[in-house]
């Protein structure tokens, strides 16, 4: 399939056979998926089918093949015209995303503490498929408190503090939430995991900033050159897979009985006010407050860690999630509209003056969160008000080899020295899950965010590299 270019940054699949709206890619002819078997512009316009769906089937820059929805997929449906939410347009690892957090000390005086932090770090972050968590919960009554509360509960519990509530998406806890639809095996599985990374793309790196391009919108989100930062990127672990695994299941059986036609069965859905989509909406808002309090009790581990190896402290600047979908009002076709907007791989961009924003990022905007892989740059950004993608935008580099291609291509030893080897300290969890994310496997990070804020979809505000590097 090729998409016909419009804007060097914006490019459009025309409605076809069964499409309801076309396609939008925003991307570069360089981003362009081609790797052979991505077949994420096919899902591009497999998604443009959904019942309800309005103005467009997007792909942020990052885009790349994933399961029914590409990653870097956003697709809004019309809540009150048959609009379908789907698990699909979600992802398994239901609000997987990255907070980024500012110590108040900068490189130069941070560097000969470095490898004692990295040290801690790699000694008290539980990370790996199926490895414990720092926080084990009591039971399922316990649960249900952290799956109603999310970063909220884990705040008043002692992890953290009132002002990292104020710095995170929805502060802190999405109030859709329904524990009564996360079934027991989904419980049983994320008991054990509260505070740990996972493995795959999954991180905690240690960053400084180096180069800034907007030093006022960097000075509200609490930023300065040279400043140490640190990122977490992860999710919801066992439980948001489980969450997705049931609700597909159940969705799935019931296409017929709501009498809707999807081109792929990966695209299981059904109405956002049917009972298996009201079912399935409070279960990943359950499962997406697991993930915020997940990472906030890494924020917790990491300040421990700082405080310990150099009596440094950490202020959260933003965490957004990525792997969502949300019942925002939408402006389309000139007149407001309650949209379910699914955004998988995508990141919320709200712009200045959006009145869903803290009181202290008003007139700067929402920070945009967009990691790379190991070993190279990551940048934050700012929503802008001309983007009409229903305010998203990109989530990450975008995978460009699979893992089995990264594991027959690259060593884990290797990839370890070579990175010591310009500076940046290592802490795997595995050999094979570190090679698997070899910087080699993804999309050049400085060309998507080029593309990204040439697509007017967010702006550049930092640009921050690694120091070192805990991976899942």
């Amino acid at each position: 399939m090729t998409p016909v270019e419009q804007t060097p940054f914006r490019f459009r699949i025309e409605r076809r056979g069964v499409m309801r709206v076309p396609g939008v890619v925003f991307a570069t002819r360089e981003l362009l998926p081609q790797a052979a078997g991505d077949m994420a512009l096919e899902q591009v316009a497999n998604v443009a089918a959904l019942p309800g769906i309005v103005r467009a089937s997007y792909a942020m820059p990052d885009v790349h093949w994933g399961y029914g929805f590409p990653i870097g997929g956003v697709a809004a449906t019309d809540v009150d015209a048959g609009g379908v939410i789907s698990p699909g347009g979600v992802g398994f690892d239901i609000s997987c995303g990255v907070r980024l957090l500012a110590a108040d000390t900068d490189r130069g005086r941070f560097s000969p503490r470095l490898r004692t932090l990295m040290d801690i770090l790699g000694d008290t972050i539980p990370r790996g498929v199926g490895r414990g968590g720092l926080w084990k919960l009591a039971g399922r009554s316990q649960m249900e408190k952290l799956l109603t509360g999310g970063a909220e509960y884990a705040v008043e519990r002692g992890h953290g503090v009132p002002r990292d509530l104020v710095r995170c998406e929805d502060h802190g806890a999405l109030p859709e939430a329904d524990p009564s639809q996360v079934g027991q095996r989904a419980v049983d599985r994320g008991l054990q995991q509260v505070g740990s990374l996972g493995a795959g793309n999954h991180f905690l790196e240690v960053q400084a900033v180096d180069e800034v391009y907007d030093t006022d919108t960097a000075a509200a989100f609490g930023l300065r050159p040279g400043q140490v930062c640190v990122m977490i990127h992860c999710g919801s672990r066992g439980l948001g897979h489980q969450v997705c695994t049931d609700h597909v299941r159940v969705m799935d059986h019931s296409l017929r009985a709501y009498g809707i036609s999807v081109p792929d069965r990966q695209l299981a859905c059904a109405p956002v006010v049917s009972p298996p989509g009201r079912d399935y909406l409070g279960a990943m808002a359950a499962a997406a407050n697991y993930g915020r309090a997940n990472r906030q009790l890494l924020t917790q581990a990491a300040r421990h860690a700082f405080a310990t190896a150099a009596g440094v402290g950490l202020d959260l600047v933003y965490d957004v999630s990525h792997n969502t979908a949300k019942i925002e009002t939408h402006d389309v076709d000139g007149v407001p509209r309650r949209l379910c907007v699914h955004r998988k791989g995508a990141t919320l961009a709200l712009p200045p003056g959006h009145p869903n924003l803290p009181e202290d990022l008003t007139e700067a905007g929402q920070p945009v969160l967009v990691p790379g892989t190991m070993g190279t740059a990551s940048y934050v950004m700012v929503g802008t008000p001309e983007n009409d993608a229903f305010l998203s935008a990109c989530h990450g580099a975008g995978r460009v080899w699979s893992r089995h291609q990264a594991l027959r291509r690259v060593r884990g030893e290797q990839l370890r020295g070579e990175m010591e080897a310009h500076g940046i300290a290592v802490r795997p969890s595995s050999w094979r899950g570190l090679a698997e994310e070899t910087p080699d496997a993804y999309k050049d990070i400085d060309t998507v965010a080029a593309a990204t804020e040439g697509a007017g979809l967010a702006r550049l505000v930092v640009r921050l590299v690694p120091l070192g590097v805990v991976k899942g």
